[in-house]
């Protein structure tokens, strides 16, 4: 919202010395944001001129210049070239003297230009920056003035004016004009407000025909539940805007158009009641407001043919619909420059209505703005009365007793609050009095009871509506400096849940291991949900959303798995091949047979009641944490001395185990097979026997689609079910100082045991001075037998109160050789 300050300045008494910075600050003590300040951006010498001698002179270009003698009130006139032609000898203009600086900026000065040096300019009311129309030179007859040879011109025609510009937010729709920002200054500083709509003549008027019939009620809210018109006749068509009401138009951000249109934006700016303007003689009988009915078409002011929705509110008369109510009236009934008889209208609408209107059909205007954040009701008929004294006054018009009046006379329901519920919620100390004194000072009705107060809000207030939108106001007016800063203090024994500090290690294991963290949007493709199942490939519904903002990625994702593929691809295109990534993330699993909606949930602002909020809540679906991580290209670049050695399946199972290590479980890899991994290189990562993730690399078909390497290693791990699996107290091993005893132990099996499986055995076997064994290599070829192959293990032994022999070492690695020959056939290799 932009305020001029002279406009401002009629509503609420400013300082002599009022500034721009004073203005802002007090309007940000009472809760609104600091946007911009604006001005004309031109500096004199910009006078008054009376033309004394025109000389029109042909051009060799076909162009006619006038060679004039312009009266400033100097000594001698001044010599001044002009190109337009709507001006005469004994004509008074406005004349930028050198020196000036115009808008642009467009400095003036003496130059010589077709045979003459011209001595300054006459000016347009474009180049004064009044507006963007240039009818040619701005004279001053025009605008009904005759001032004085010499003037200063900007004074006169409101240069001088500023004005500052302030956010407001959708809650505060009364501030969007000069009587609600006039009240909110009053409220910082203590001013004097003065209500220009208490300064508007009562004016009857009767007998115009206005009906309203909203059969189809939206949401049991109808249309429109105010509507007065009033009636000038004989305006002259011709009459100019004033220059002081097309400077404050153009300070607060409206070109000026026509006098009826100027004066009709001048009143909504001043009372906040949007106004229309009707040519009398286009309407057919009276006025109506109605839903529009379906396939019904309206030509607007912008010439563009728009289909209406039986859900739009319409204005028609007679013949039909003559205006979108609220957006945008119709070309039918357009104020024209014939236009001598004029209807006025100001009406209150549905808040909801106009704003669906004007989004449906991509209207957003100054009228819809207000509509859709609230109107105060009864200043609607002295908007419209208001409206009658500028046409009247400026244009010549005269006031005709033809016109309606319905106003919505249904009282604000009142709401009751207790006097200590301020306190209570805002922290602060406030007396009885400052709350009552700042409640009554907003507008309201307040009466005291006790320590009950029964509130009325005032009817340009439509966004009290409870105790605590009251609470607000009086932290608002008495001062947001009244509220003390203090640093909250954690409860003891609180802090991160064992779900956030797991999270937390995991995550920083995985960086600690190389792997960058990235974090992406959980929105799929049914075709990219299909190719990467998750960890349960047989899978179930998935979430489709209603509004997605990508109607091709409509479904909640399963999988953490295609997110990341999509980053690496992003990243291997702009030349880094060598990728390792990982992201914990939630995935959403519903369950079959459940259905995810809200039917029942009541519209509008009304709470929903248990039943139904635990229905929605039951209706859910899974929503585990789950972390992914998808490696690719080098793990070790080439060097001198030193081949590449890229990523693969085991770099995958090795950061499976780095997130197991740093949950605190022990993991188990097997050979699985999956809808999305390469046969044979892929793995379900078990714990206690269940399957809590898998690991492996793409299929080469699904590498290549992504424009990936064709070696791609993914893992994908249930972070929920591993930190339910983890022990409530992780125990730590004390170092101890003996030295370990290292053995290496070969065994054969068939080919078709499990690696896994055989060391399960040999940690079983091996006993409690077993400290550590790994599998390194899975040898299959000569010296071993067709259909078996020979596993490798390292193992480490240490005692924590001696020194082991190496007897004792061979005897545990011997018992680990029982049982691997007892559970699958195992011999020692020779």
């Amino acid at each position: 919202m932009r305020v001029p300050l002279r406009w401002l300045g009629e509503s609420v008494d400013l300082p002599e010395d009022v500034t721009l910075e004073h203005v802002h600050a007090a309007l940000v003590s009472v809760g609104f944001e600091e946007e911009d300040v604006h001005t004309f951006d031109l500096t004199g010498p910009v006078v008054v001129g009376r033309v004394l001698e025109r000389v029109p002179e042909p051009q060799k270009n076909g162009k006619t210049i006038n060679w004039c003698q312009v009266d400033v009130g100097e000594a001698e006139p001044r010599g001044i070239v002009c190109g337009a032609h709507n001006f005469d000898v004994g004509d008074l203009v406005v004349v930028t003297l050198p020196g000036a600086v115009l808008p642009g900026p467009f400095p003036i000065a003496a130059r010589k230009t077709y045979g003459h040096v011209s001595d300054g300019m006459i000016a347009s009311a474009r180049e004064l920056g009044l507006g963007d129309e240039h009818d040619g030179i701005l004279r001053f007859a025009d605008l009904g003035m005759e001032p004085t040879v010499g003037a200063d011109a900007i004074a006169l025609l409101g240069l001088d004016d500023a004005a500052v510009e302030i956010n407001v937010t959708p809650d505060r729709g009364y501030v969007l004009s000069m009587r609600g920002v006039a009240r909110e200054y009053a409220h910082a500083t203590g001013a004097s407000f003065h209500d220009p709509g208490d300064r508007v003549a009562p004016r009857s008027a009767e007998g115009f025909r206005v009906t309203i019939d909203d059969q189809a009620p939206i949401r049991g809210r109808v249309g429109a539940s105010t509507f007065v018109t009033r009636v000038v006749r004989g305006i002259d068509p011709a009459a100019k805007t004033p220059s002081w009401m097309v400077s404050r138009l153009a300070l607060a951000g409206v070109r000026s158009i026509s006098l009826p249109v100027d004066i009709t934006n001048y009143v909504m700016f001043e009372l906040g009641q949007p106004l229309h303007g009707y040519d009398l003689q286009t309407i057919a009988g009276g006025l109506g407001v109605r839903r529009a009915t379906a396939g019904e078409a309206l030509e607007t002011l912008d010439g563009a043919v728009r289909k209406l929705d039986p859900e739009d509110l319409v204005i028609t008369d007679d013949d039909g619909p003559v205006g979108l109510a609220g957006v945008m009236g119709g070309a039918r009934t357009e104020i024209s420059a014939g236009t001598t008889d004029v209807l006025i209208e100001a009406a209150g609408f549905d808040q909801v209505s106009i704003a669906r209107t004007a989004r449906r059909h991509k209207l957003p205007s100054e009228a819809s703005r207000r509509f859709e954040r609230g109107v105060d009701p009864l200043v609607a008929e002295a908007a419209a009365n208001r409206a009658v004294e500028l046409l009247v006054e400026l244009a010549g018009g005269t006031a005709d007793p033809l016109g309606s009046t319905l106003v919505d006379g249904q009282p604000r329901a009142t709401v009751t609050m207790r006097l200590t519920r301020p306190a209570e919620l805002v922290g602060v100390d406030y007396t009885d009095a400052e709350v009552i004194e700042t409640l009554r000072a907003i507008g309201a009705t307040v009466q005291v009871d006790g320590d009950q107060l029964a509130v009325t809000p005032p009817t340009w207030r439509p966004d009290l509506t409870d105790d605590t939108t009251l609470v607000e106001e009086v932290a608002r007016i008495v001062g947001y400096d009244r509220i003390p800063s203090v640093l909250p203090v954690a409860p003891p024994g609180r802090g991160l849940t064992r779900h956030q500090q797991a999270r937390r290690r995991v995550a920083s294991a995985l960086a600690a291991a190389g792997l960058t963290e990235v974090v992406t949007a959980p929105f799929v493709s049914a075709t990219t949900q299909d190719a990467y199942p998750g960890i349960d490939p047989q899978g179930g519904p998935s979430v489709v959303l209603a509004n997605a903002l990508d109607s091709e990625q409509n479904l909640l994702r399963r999988s953490g798995i295609p997110a990341l593929v999509d980053a690496a691809r992003r990243n291997v295109s702009r030349g880094l091949v060598d990728v390792a990534l990982y992201e914990t993330s939630r995935v959403f699993l519903p369950v079959t047979g459940v259905t995810l909606g809200t039917d029942g949930v009541p519209a509008g602002a009304t709470r929903p009641d248990r039943a139904t909020l635990e229905a929605l809540e039951a209706s859910l679906p899974a929503q585990p944490f789950h972390v992914a991580a998808l490696l690719t290209g080098n793990r070790v670049v080439k060097q001198p001395g030193t081949a590449a050695e890229p990523f693969g399946i085991a770099d995958a199972v090795d950061a499976a185990r780095q997130v197991a290590w740093a949950v605190g479980v022990e993991l188990t890899v097997a050979q699985t097979t999956h809808p999305s991994l390469h046969p044979g290189r892929a793995a379900s990562l078990l714990v206690d026997g269940s399957v809590v993730g898998v690991a492996g690399e793409l299929l080469p078909e699904l590498a290549e689609a992504a424009v990936l390497p064709r070696v791609v290693a993914v893992v994908e791990l249930d972070l929920d079910a591993l930190v339910a699996a983890a022990p409530e107290l992780v125990s730590v091993a004390p170092i101890v100082s003996y030295p370990a005893a290292t053995q290496d132990l070969s065994l054969v099996v068939d080919a078709d045991v499990p690696a896994g499986d055989v060391l399960d055995a040999v940690r079983s076997g091996a006993g409690d001075l077993l400290e550590y064994a790994r599998l390194v290599d899975d040898y299959r070829g000569s010296g071993v037998d067709e259909g078996q192959k020979s596993l490798t293990f390292a193992l480490r032994f240490r005692a924590t109160d001696r020194t082991l022999t190496a007897a004792e070492a061979t005897e545990a690695r011997d018992g680990a050789v029982r049982r691997a020959g007892e559970r699958f056939g195992a011999t020692l290799r020779d």
